[in-house]
């Protein structure tokens, strides 16, 4: 089963911007040591559209600026339902293997650091999720948007098996 990317147009879209983790880089040059850095970065608009990217500069402020933009040309659009994730996935990238399950309204978003600014980018209030593996925020970010990118409604479903919304649910 392969899914199809969903990419999106940045066309009018209120997008917001979280920083997830920033590295400073070291090069040791015959002149002594030069530093630069690297930013990863989570663009949304906390209703479905979510990106991720990164960007590397001299300075913070525009090693951030690049990471925006760079995300900005990888957006998905994810299915929502009620404020959490239609359904139960594991997904893999590299070492980290990220775990999301639905959750029921008020409870919140359960998991941590660079998940955390994946789903809450993308507009998900509810949801559990954990973390295995490698915390490489680099690894997690790219695991979870491919987790995000493998769910499916119930909508797609029966425009993928060419039948209609309840015999979706009835079998």
């Amino acid at each position: 089963m392969s899914s199809s990317i969903r990419k999106v147009k940045t066309t009018d879209l209120e997008l917001k911007d979280r920083l997830v983790s920033i590295n400073r880089v070291t090069k040791v040059t015959k002149g002594g040591r030069h530093f630069s850095f690297a930013a990863i970065v989570v663009v949304g608009n906390e209703n479905g559209i979510v990106g991720y990217g990164l960007g590397k500069a001299n300075e913070v402020t525009t090693a951030i600026a690049k990471g925006v933009e760079d995300a900005k040309k990888n957006l998905i659009k994810v299915p929502v339902f009620k404020g959490t994730v239609p359904h139960e996935q594991v997904s893999k990238f590299g070492g980290a293997q990220v775990f999301l399950k639905p959750a029921s309204g008020g409870t919140g978003v359960k998991a941590g650091g660079a998940m955390r600014a994946v789903l809450e980018s993308v507009g998900i209030k509810d949801v559990l999720a954990k973390s295995k593996g490698s915390s490489n925020p680099h690894n997690l970010v790219k695991a979870t948007m491919v987790a995000l990118l493998e769910m499916r409604d119930a909508y797609t479903i029966s425009n993928q098996r060419g039948i209609p919304m309840e015999k979706v649910f009835n079998g």
